[in-house]
């Protein structure tokens, strides 16, 4: 696999006669892959029907005859100001019932059949006239869904889908009634006419109402998704890709995946550490400027997934950013170590966000790897670095890892749908087990809810499963390696109801779930064993003797059942450590504990060492400074081969 940077690049913002300088500057850099166009739309037509693509043509021809293969991104998320005019009823409509309105981007309903006619109308032209360019190596459909939570509208066009929906999934509106419980409240229908969407309702709307909306909403962004798609490759070859986002789960993206050829995210380390993560203060002083040791790197496990093996970072954070609460600038170095920690966990390409930062609008705060006045930012030196390392780092993919957990977005809907505890986040709690596998020196892979496969694994991590699929409930019953749930695992059916033996619906687990509470932060429960249960714990009916540990007042912690494992509570860092290590030896696994903020993962021929704490770290007879990358060797007896 050759890997590659790439840089994101907006011609239709600057003077033509500064394209070719920047494309040079671009190459000279160590760049070759530039990404245009996503966000053009009203420069592409400035008029419905009218035209204007020559000053596309050029821009085209002058990255690619510099030798820049380029991304092509379709328009779709910033349909112009004449749009709403067209069709007034596009917009998105939040939970209050109020329009999103037009002045900043991503202002439509994924459901609203006009404007699907219109994108379909925009991607056929420019697949028509581009698809067969070879400077356009790919292509990328529309940018981050999700983004500014408008994947749920509420909107006429949502309506009259989900009740469409509805009726196809359930045929009667009687099955409906009975698969939701709808006799509670007198909430029966008569017909799917009745269907309301579930907002503004007095309290808490029917969990099974609100799933199914979920349900419906991450199916309209797979169907838009897959609209571009089927067009784009009928008139070109190039790959599809679209850019994700970290920690976005509104909609279903190993469902969006199966319809393009690579995934993608957008990579903001400072930024999620402040806005997407709930640790406390201390633990974001100590990485204001380096970001969390382990969300980027989720993330890049879970978007492999995704992409089936194929994915890239489209956007890479340089400098400071606009958009957090607090805008910090990264420490020196860190541009590079996110690009290499990419590349360790198997991005084929890096692209930064952006090439020159804009002088004017609501990025204008935003860093790129030129200031406005087109001087070299920080991070373009880095990128240069990083490039020359490329050159001299032999190809290689991530390697196969022996620990899996499986992530399931369905479920992390399910426990917003019905938290029980204002805390309680479906993501976190797959995290937290993400986390605690890091800190003990493992390489992980993120396995979709329906793996049919496990084979591969001396360990599978299930946390927090909704319901398991009929294809993961055969795999974990062939499979011969440790299985450990997390809590809240097989304890509803797909429609939200509790099952007839009350659960937790498991293979190997013969527990009965009499009750589960919800534990404030001030009130943990304590284990036998060092560690508490935060959050989350379940009263389980369970023989005796599968019993492996217990809470202090003697109720079942942990169970065990063969090669099976199963948690009553959601475990603190303390606790979950030391579960997961005694797994990890269980299953033949050595666990190195690595100091706080250094983290490893390995390819095919070298292991990474990625410092993220503030000061250096001594790992290893080696001092790694703080924002450093260590690499070893694997084929020569793990002898250090360090970084300049």
């Amino acid at each position: 696999m050759k890997r590659a940077l790439g840089v994101c690049y907006y011609p239709e913002h600057w003077p033509q006669e500064m394209w070719a300088e920047d494309a040079r500057r671009m190459v000279d850099a160590g760049l070759s892959w530039v990404r245009i166009a996503e966000f053009a739309w009203s420069r592409m037509e400035p008029e419905p029907g009218r035209l204007e693509l020559d000053w596309l043509d050029q821009a085209i021809d002058t990255l690619g005859s510099a030798g820049l293969k380029i991304v092509f991104g379709t328009p779709t998320a910033t349909p112009p100001r004449w749009m709403i005019d067209r069709h007034p009823d596009m917009l998105a409509v939040d939970a209050n019932g109020t329009p999103r309105k037009f002045g900043s981007r991503r202002h439509y309903c994924f459901s609203h059949k006009g404007y699907q006619e219109e994108c379909a109308r925009i991607v056929e032209v420019l697949a028509r006239r581009y698809g067969a360019n070879p400077h356009i190596a790919a292509w990328q459909t529309d940018n981050e869904y999700g983004c500014h939570e408008t994947v749920l509208s509420y909107s006429k066009a949502a309506h009259e889908g989900f009740r469409n929906w509805c009726a196809q999934q359930y045929q009667s509106v009687d099955a409906l009634n009975r698969a939701w419980g709808n006799v509670f409240w007198s909430m029966e229908l008569a017909s799917f006419e009745e269907l309301e969407l579930p907002n503004q309702t007095v309290t808490e709307a029917n969990p099974a109402h609100r799933m199914a909306f979920r349900r419906f909403a991450s199916s309209e962004v797979v169907r838009f998704n897959r609209l571009q798609c089927r067009i784009l490759r009928q008139h070109s070859r190039a790959p599809l890709l679209h850019n994700y986002m970290g920690q976005s789960t509104s909609f279903d993206h190993f469902e969006c995946g199966q319809d393009l050829d690579i995934a993608s995210w957008d990579s903001y380390p400072l930024g999620f550490l402040i806005n997407r993560t709930d640790y406390d203060d201390d633990h974001k002083k100590r990485y204001l400027r380096q970001g969390d040791p382990d969300f980027q790197a989720f993330h890049h496990d879970l978007y492999r997934a995704v992409g089936r093996g194929r994915w890239w970072v489209m956007e890479q954070q340089p400098g400071p950013v606009n958009w957090a609460q607090w805008n910090v600038a990264p420490l020196p170095g860190m541009a590079r170590l996110w690009a290499w920690e990419a590349f360790a966990h198997g991005a084929e390409v890096v692209s930064y966000f952006r090439w020159r930062q804009a002088p004017f609008a609501q990025e204008q705060m935003h860093a790129g790897l030129l200031r406005p006045d087109s001087a070299a930012a920080p991070a373009l030196g880095e990128a240069a670095q990083v490039a020359a390392e490329l050159a001299e780092m032999p190809d290689a993919g991530t390697a196969q890892a022996k620990v899996a957990i499986v992530f399931d977005y369905p479920s992390v809907w399910a426990w917003e749908v019905q938290p029980q505890g204002q805390d309680f986040s479906g993501f976190k709690l797959l995290f937290d087990m993400y986390r605690g596998l890091r800190a003990l020196g493992q390489d992980i892979d993120i396995l979709p809810p329906d793996a049919s496969d496990l084979s591969a694994y001396e360990l599978v991590v299930i946390p927090g499963l909704f319901t398991l699929s009929d294809g993961l409930r055969a795999a974990l019953a062939a499979y011969k390696g440790y299985v450990l749930h997390g809590p809240r695992s097989g304890v509803r059916n797909k429609d939200f109801c509790i099952p007839a033996g009350l659960g937790p619906d498991l293979p190997g687990v013969t527990a009965t779930l009499a009750r589960s509470e919800s534990l404030p932060p001030f009130a943990p429960m304590k284990l036998a064993a060092p560690g508490n249960f935060v959050k989350w714990f379940d009263h389980l009916e369970a023989d005796p003797q599968q019993v492996a540990e217990a809470t202090a007042d003697g109720q079942p912690a942990l169970l065990r059942a063969g090669n099976v494992y199963c948690l009553a509570g959601w475990p603190d860092p303390e606790a979950c450590q030391r579960i997961l290590k005694n797994l990890l030896a269980e299953a033949g696994l050595e666990a190195a504990e690595m100091p706080e903020g250094l983290r490893q993962r390995s390819t095919q021929s070298h292991r990474f060492f990625f410092n993220y704490a503030d000061g250096p770290i001594e790992w290893q007879g080696r001092s790694i400074p703080a924002a450093g990358v260590y690499w070893q060797s694997l084929a020569d007896d793990r002898s250090g081969s360090a970084n300049a």
